[in-house]
């Protein structure tokens, strides 16, 4: 089975979903894809929870709480939303590994650093061996793999980080990982007659634009 896991490290989510995707990861291969969670957001139409300011502190408030019941350090960064770019392209220059995924996101959330730019996430870089950080982001294979990744999520149908998926088959965030777990020790489940019904249930009214 194809497992896939689309992040952003803007997503407090996506940290919250990251100690079983590495547990996962150590299981079984699971390829990592960082993505531009905003230009999933333009091309879907949509506002980030972030960009909603009653939904806003009602997320932030979710998310800490969320982290105190799994026993997950959670520090939010100096700001946030914050440029993200920095972070994906040093996660790519790095190799797009667990460890470079794990030592960034740790940075930022585990322990509440700025991640917006490269100079801010020098002893990250430091940490995973690269010398040079400025240039290595600057890489045009990097900013290309970047934009690959974009590619293949939105080949994917994906609208949201964090995203596994598995076969095509797509669990959009931490609270469904669950769901995921369950699916992959029984894919039958994902095509239960009930599955298949609402897969397939008629629109009975949209909203106009």
């Amino acid at each position: 089975m194809s497992i896939v896991w689309y992040y952003d490290f803007i997503s407090p989510f996506a940290w919250l979903q990251w100690p079983k995707i590495k547990a996962l990861a150590a299981e079984q291969p699971v390829t990592l894809r960082p993505i531009v969670f905003a230009g999933i957001l333009d091309l879907c139409g949509q506002k980030g929870p972030a960009e909603i300011p009653a939904k806003r502190e009602f997320t932030y408030r979710y998310t800490l709480w969320r982290a105190q019941q799994a026993g997950v350090p959670l520090h939010f960064p100096p700001s946030h939303p914050f440029n993200p770019l920095a972070a994906l392209r040093l996660c790519i220059a790095a190799g797009t590994t667990v460890a470079a995924t794990d030592a960034i996101f740790g940075w930022i959330w585990g322990h509440g650093r700025a991640g917006d730019n490269i100079e801010a996430l020098a002893p990250v870089a430091d940490a995973l061996g690269i010398d040079d950080p400025a240039k290595a982001i600057a890489d045009p294979a990097v900013k290309a793999q970047l934009r690959e990744n974009f590619d293949a999520a939105v080949a994917e149908g994906v609208f949201g980080v964090p995203t596994l998926s598995l076969d095509g088959h797509l669990f959009w965030g931490d609270d469904a990982h669950a769901f995921a777990m369950a699916c992959l020790r029984d894919p039958s489940l994902w095509n239960s007659p009930e599955m298949q019904h609402v897969a397939a249930l008629p629109v009975g009214a949209a909203r106009q634009a």
